[in-house]
């Protein structure tokens, strides 16, 4: 074999070969791709989602008017926050009328869940903003928040709230409401991905 055809041959090995990693690579670029584009949304990473101390609720509102997107994504932020404090209240309610054997658990958990409403409507006007970001594109506003209220302070509401009803006094049990409620919090805590 000559020298002239060894290097033609080593040059289309070296081609083929590396034709071969551009293919493989590409391959990979394309199923990535087949997913979209990953994007970070402001306000909503792990550290604005509720854990053991906090319940919190994210939210975005998108407009022409700075007002208004600022208005959308403070709702949309209520709104998570109250979901948030609703789910953790159904869920101590429940496990606390099965762990006590309640009277009458019916009249006990209904109760429960209306106080609840008016403790998370409380609760609405009082929250602490953690994070906002605001970005303007084409002419619209994009907003993004997150909220916050202290585990604490909704626990201490919903206990001053069953102190004044009899009938939710009669089978309430201070420290396993508390255990009940503080088991719950660090539940969703773990259940973080």
């Amino acid at each position: 074999m000559t020298m002239k055809m060894r290097n033609l041959l080593m040059v289309a090995g070296i081609f083929t070969f590396a034709f071969m990693l551009a293919s493989c690579g590409g391959s990979k670029k394309a199923a990535d791709s087949s997913l979209g584009k990953e994007i970070n949304v402001p306000c909503n990473d792990d550290e604005f989602h509720t854990d053991a101390k906090y319940f919190r609720g994210t939210g975005n509102g998108i407009s022409s008017d700075l007002s208004t997107a600022k208005s959308k994504a403070r709702i949309d932020a209520q709104t998570n926050l109250s979901r948030s404090i609703s789910t953790t209240m159904k869920a101590v309610a429940d496990r606390y009328v099965n762990e006590r054997q309640v009277g009458d658990a019916m009249e006990f958990e209904q109760k429960f869940e209306q106080m609840t409403r008016e403790v998370i409507n409380q609760e609405l006007n009082n929250v602490e903003v953690v994070c906002t970001k605001t970005f303007q594109k084409e002419g619209r506003y994009q907003v993004f928040n997150a909220l916050q209220v202290p585990k604490d302070q909704v626990l201490n509401n919903i206990k001053d709230r069953i102190s004044k009803d009899q009938k939710l006094q009669l089978d309430y049990d201070k420290m396993k409401f508390e255990q009940v409620f503080n088991e719950e919090m660090e539940k969703m805590a773990k259940e973080r991905p």
